[in-house]
């Protein structure tokens, strides 16, 4: 049996996405004064009194307004009413009962679904102030006053959602997924691709930079695994990250790269390779994830017989620093390749754990040693004693050596490719640590 589902609405700025950081008790969703900062469904796993439930925050819902991205908005808080359990209607002590909150509560009232009306902004200890008794006009029976930016009344609230939900006490904990994190600059095609991998429109699309602002996680499940995919938003120069939710929105993407075990680098097919393409692929290469470059749109490109062999070949050039990095065209729109995509994630999240015998990298390196020469200077010559794996994701090498100094770069990228010469690790970034025998040191 799948985990409840509970989903935050309510109009915008009320307070929605402060108290999903609350509940959850990570600081997820961008936070900021300013209406339609969260614009998709944010996912996140939530416990309280041994129950687990996943939680869903959604963008304020305008009920009258039909065009554009606060249109976009409702129709994703629309659908995480239609697919939840349990609704939290966030209301706020000092705007009082609005129209729209009339509007949000019929529509609450008509899905059918267990509704808990949340008064936000109840900052006083003690008695709740006599405002909060014109929310019954709502005609949702369970009020519960909160604050949630200090937390106030929100044991009393998780108490009145978990009465309204069934578990089933016996659910086994998830196996393990995947954690992909789609990465690249604005507009290249990221939510469109997670999109079409499930099949709805989970996550929004508009031909504007700056539409996704959160990063979003994404459960998938299908013949070639379980993944968890989280679209991230477009990482743009430093220079011209503007506002400061733009800054919090880069600052998301980044730490979903960190805790992603692959990346997708996303480009568009119909721009080519960008300096910026360069600086987001670097994030990921730096925190030594598995990496694949997909080129996004190759169905918009007029194209021969030659085109993706000279395209494949510019990219290698571009992406000179990380060659390891497989490269796939594929097509967000269409579903294009993306079979392939999925089947490229499993290998190169092998590749990325993958743990060498020290036996078998010392045979390695006999060979290595003895067809190239170690470089020498002024007379003394490098030694390397042996090499073994410390760590993977990504793969790590130490290699004990005589003198530091003699092991000159151009001999290390040398022994870098020939260890992926002889054991893969296609898809991954290795690191070769150098220490002095007998030296605790490394670099």
């Amino acid at each position: 049996m799948a985990k409840p589902i509970v989903a935050i609405v309510g109009r915008p700025n009320v307070g929605k996405s402060t108290l999903f950081n609350k509940l959850t008790g990570q600081r997820l969703a961008i936070v900021e004064d300013t209406p339609g900062v969260t614009r998709d469904r944010i996912f996140c796993d939530c416990e309280w009194c041994g129950h687990k439930f996943l939680l869903v925050d959604t963008g304020g819902i305008e009920p009258n307004i039909d065009d554009g991205l606060l249109a976009h908005m409702r129709e994703q808080a629309q659908i995480a009413i239609d697919s939840a359990d349990c609704i939290i209607m966030v209301g706020e002590i000092g705007a009082g009962v609005t129209a729209q909150d009339q509007d949000i509560a019929g529509m609450l009232m008509r899905s059918g679904k267990p509704v808990v009306l949340a008064v936000n902004k109840c900052d006083k200890v003690g008695e709740p102030p006599m405002e909060l008794y014109d929310f019954y006009s709502l005609g949702i029976g369970d009020i519960v006053p909160i604050s949630s930016v200090h937390g106030h009344g929100t044991g009393d609230l998780l108490d009145t959602v978990c009465e309204n939900l069934h578990f089933d006490d016996n659910d086994e904990e998830e196996e393990d997924r995947i954690p992909v994190a789609v990465i690249g600059r604005p507009n290249v095609g990221k939510s469109s691709l997670i999109n079409h991998i499930l099949g709805e429109n989970r996550l929004i699309v508009a031909n504007e930079a700056g539409t996704t602002r959160d990063a979003i996680d994404t459960m998938v499940e299908n013949q070639y695994g379980k993944f968890i995919f989280t679209d991230t938003a477009g990482l743009r120069k430093r220079g011209k990250v503007e506002s400061g939710v733009e800054r919090y929105s880069v600052l998301r993407s980044l730490a979903a790269v960190e805790r992603s075990r692959v990346c997708v680098i996303m480009i568009d097919a119909t721009v080519g390779f960008t300096e910026q393409d360069s600086k987001v692929a670097g994030y990921a290469h730096d925190q030594g994830k598995a990496c694949i470059i997909a080129v996004n749109k190759w169905d918009a490109v007029e194209k021969d017989s030659y085109t993706m062999d000279k395209m494949r070949k510019q990219l290698e050039e571009d992406f000179s620093f990380m060659s390891y990095a497989p490269i796939l065209f594929i097509s967000a729109k269409t579903g294009q390749r993306l079979d392939k995509l999925f089947e490229t994630i499993q290998y190169v999240d092998v590749q990325n754990g993958t743990r060498i015998p020290t036996g078998a990298l010392n045979e390695m390196l006999a060979r290595s040693t003895a067809r190239v020469q170690p470089p020498s200077d002024k007379g003394k010559r490098l030694k390397i004693f042996y090499i073994t794996q410390s760590s993977t994701r990504p793969p790590t090498f130490v290699a004990f050596v005589n003198q530091k100094a003699l092991f000159h770069f151009s001999y290390q990228r040398y022994i870098e490719n020939q260890i992926r010469e002889n054991f893969g690790l296609t898809g991954t970034p290795i690191r070769l640590l150098i220490r002095e025998h007998g030296d605790g040191s490394a670099r």
